[in-house]
């Protein structure tokens, strides 16, 4: 089955939220830097409300080493009763820390040096990832609106920044490249190739 438009965008979204995780901070740290820029819900509670089978289905055994443990433990998201998050009596959310190790364990097994990310720094991983995957799908032909649409509807981005593509271009090629570069340059965070990028030209269309 071919993917969703909003499916295209959430995997570099998610792929970025787990690299950012295993390097440098928790779930929850992450959906909060996210939700105070304005998304209605972060990518790790999304991710467990939908249920991790989908970016497993996705990804298999090609993706990360925490997303493997999370399966393996039966941490299958909200209807399992824990996911990122536990949901004790099938409540809200709440922090685990099991979870929170998971991380450590495989930085230490990868021998990796875990960074301390701002909610600043968290933010811009991974927005990058969700710009750069954006706009890899305008050059495939699909409508600027229809990405928009996407970003809001599926993931949650802020409707009063007007979606991915329209916040992306008020910011301009200069600004973008200063947020994306060095997150490239970084190499922990996967993103898609960018040529724009380099030429500081925002693509036509």
């Amino acid at each position: 089955m071919a993917e969703t438009l909003v499916e295209r965008l959430r995997g570099p979204f998610r792929d970025a939220a787990e690299a950012v995780f295993l390097h440098g901070s928790t779930p929850w740290e992450v959906d909060e830097a996210l939700e105070a820029f304005g998304f209605t819900e972060g990518p790790f509670a999304a991710e467990d409300r939908i249920g991790l089978e989908l970016a497993w289905a996705r990804q298999g055994a090609d993706g990360g080493p925490i997303l493997r443990r999370m399966m393996e433990l039966g941490k299958l998201g909200r209807k399992a009763g824990a996911g990122w998050y536990r949901y004790p009596g099938g409540g809200g959310k709440v922090d685990d820390p099991i979870v929170a190790d998971l991380a450590l364990e495989e930085a230490h097994f990868h021998r990796m040096t875990r960074v301390d990310y701002s909610e600043e720094e968290i933010r811009a991983r991974l927005l990058a990832a969700l710009v750069v995957a954006a706009v890899e799908l305008r050059g495939q032909g699909i409508g600027a609106e229809e990405i928009d649409r996407a970003s809001v509807e599926g993931l949650g981005f802020p409707a009063d920044k007007g979606g991915v593509l329209v916040w992306a271009r008020a910011m301009g090629a200069a600004r973008l490249g200063a947020m994306i570069g060095p997150v490239r340059d970084e190499g922990r965070v996967p993103l898609r190739p960018a040529r724009w990028l380099d030429d500081g030209r925002w693509p036509a269309g």
